[in-house]
């Protein structure tokens, strides 16, 4: 059963509390957000979007095809 946006900014609100989250997309498999989080300062982006993943607990690419595609933008608060 497809994603909607508001599982994976609940997902992504409690790995991030402090953090600006916007989720958007309308057919839920290809999605995309938008995470401002301070505990990124002085990480790589990698590091950034794995931390994202992780947080999703699975759901991307899952058995269920949950989440097929979310397209990431991370970064540190300026």
């Amino acid at each position: 059963m497809p994603m909607q946006a508001h599982e994976i900014e609940a997902l992504l609100r409690d790995a991030f509390p402090n953090a600006q989250i916007q989720v958007s997309g309308d057919d839920g498999v290809h999605m995309a957000a938008m995470v401002v989080d301070p505990s990124f300062k002085g990480q790589s982006r990698v590091a950034q979007q794995r931390a994202v993943y992780a947080a999703l607990k699975g759901k991307m690419d899952g058995p269920a095809g949950e989440l097929h595609a979310l397209a990431l933008t991370t970064r540190a608060p300026d």
